[in-house]
């Protein structure tokens, strides 16, 4: 490949990255009234962590994908702090895309966003840990089987 043209796409990439943390900190609008507001480096991160589990899980999405489903579904979460909130989000993006697959798509992001956010804030208690390997292994399982 030619260097004009790797760096064409590596400009057209850095364009696009930027939009997409745009649309994310667009979110804050929401979330500050939560007192939880990302950075523009925090946006970039969480669109990072979004594009490494999307290759990791075989996906291929566009935009800013979950990641401001997840902002909008766990805003009001009595467990998410302003010290938690980008990590949760990093393990909230992680643990979607994991059951994506685990439950082999029968759930729409909707859906699958929404029993992630029913039982966090109920009987794991704002836990990641018990989210997945409990409450959503089971949820997993009983799709598949």
């Amino acid at each position: 490949m030619s260097g004009k043209l790797q760096k064409f796409k590596a400009n057209a990439s850095a364009l696009t990255l930027a939009k997409d943390a745009q649309k994310i900190l667009m979110h804050n609008e929401k979330t500050v009234q939560y007192g939880l507001v990302l950075t523009k480096e925090q946006a970039v991160e969480l669109l990072e962590t979004q594009a490494h589990e999307q290759r990791y899980h075989g996906r291929l999405e566009f935009g800013e994908g979950p990641v401001g489903k997840l902002i909008d579904a766990f805003a009001d979460s009595p467990y998410i702090t302003r010290q938690n909130y980008a990590d949760t989000l990093h393990a909230l993006v992680e643990t979607f895309y994991y059951y994506k697959n685990e439950t082999e798509d029968k759930l729409t992001d909707d859906e699958l966003i929404e029993y992630m956010r029913k039982f966090f804030n109920g009987s794991c208690e704002g836990s990641i840990e018990l989210l997945s390997s409990r409450e959503l292994d089971s949820l997993a399982r009983a799709l598949r089987y």
